[in-house]
């Protein structure tokens, strides 16, 4: 036997079947989409997000989502609520339950608990009809598809539009709310996703810390301000700010036989140095680098000099 190509075959049954299932979400959405977002925005608190089983495992992801995405939520396990965890949902809540065949037990007390003290009720059910969908506010049924287990039973094309489902409830949120890259950065501070958001700004030297001085400042004085403040490079500023010229360490090699130390900063300039902007992307910053086989970047708001940044602060946080 085959295993390979039986295996590729099983494989790509799973995938057709569940992206046809996503197409058919896709088509079936309507009016009830619309009244669950109408309904999420509108929560005051934090939506509770909840299920039993492998419903329950993507729900925690549909909160972790929402949560990321600047709609506080949080994930409630339907068992621990019946214990206690109840407390936790306040009427300034929402409520958003997933059950596939929309009779699932465990699920009850949070679904009376809601109804009791009138928290919207979302439910993301694969079956029209049931008490759970008659209970909420707003029913998001799942098309009839079948699952791609060849028994029908494991949990697999619902599971997999539920998700979605929730993915497309989440980004509908953060675009009606106009959620920026700057909250989604102060969301996601750490790892590679949190360096690729960094601005220039959070990493800039700033205020004393920045090399500059004048164009008619004699090189030996250039030359030690280089040197205390150790970034290779001085920024040469007119009387009101604004960054006339650079010179950097290739300019005082070009430079060593020509009387050095007794020119001016002006003659040994570089001239329209390349600058970025406080609120560019770091990773903007260094592609600049990259681009122009460059160190330092000024960085320069509103004609004036603000700050500098350097290859080493980039890379010391990460961004690559």
């Amino acid at each position: 036997m085959d295993h390979e190509a039986d295996d590729l075959v099983i494989a790509r049954r799973v995938l057709r079947l569940e992206s046809e299932a996503l197409a058919a979400l896709a088509a079936a959405l309507g009016e009830s989409f619309v009244a669950a977002v109408d309904c999420l925005d509108a929560v005051a608190g934090r939506i509770i997000v909840s299920g039993m089983g492998k419903s329950g495992h993507v729900a925690r992801k549909i909160a972790a989502t929402l949560a990321s995405t600047g709609s506080p939520a949080v994930f409630v396990h339907p068992g621990e609520a019946s214990h206690g965890d109840l407390g936790m949902i306040t009427e300034s809540d929402a409520v958003v339950v997933l059950s596939n065949s929309g009779r699932t037990p465990e699920l009850n007390d949070l679904v009376a608990y809601s109804r009791r003290f009138a928290i919207p009720l979302l439910a993301i059910i694969g079956r029209a009809g049931s008490q759970l969908a008659e209970s909420a506010d707003v029913a998001l049924e799942l098309p009839p598809v079948p699952e791609a287990c060849p028994l029908g039973l494991a949990p697999t094309t619902s599971t997999t539009a539920m998700l979605a489902l929730g993915d497309a409830l989440a980004v509908a949120l953060l675009e009606r709310k106009d959620f920026s890259s700057d909250q989604f950065h102060a969301l996601h501070p750490g790892g590679q996703l949190g360096s690729q958001l960094l601005k220039v700004r959070d990493l800039m030297h700033e205020g004393e810390a920045i090399p500059l001085a004048t164009p008619e400042t004699r090189m030996a004085d250039a030359i030690l301000i280089m040197s205390q403040k150790s970034f290779g490079c001085v920024g040469i500023v007119a009387a009101d700010g604004s960054l006339v010229g650079i010179v950097t360490d290739g300019d005082l090699r070009r430079h060593m036989a020509d009387d050095l130390l007794g020119r001016s900063a002006a003659e040994i300039m570089t001239p329209a140095p390349k600058t970025i902007a406080p609120q560019a992307l770091a990773a903007e910053a260094l592609g600049r680098m990259n681009q122009s086989s460059i160190t330092s970047l000024f960085v320069v708001e509103a004609g004036a000099v603000v700050g500098l940044l350097h290859l080493h602060d980039l890379l010391r946080a990460g961004v690559v």
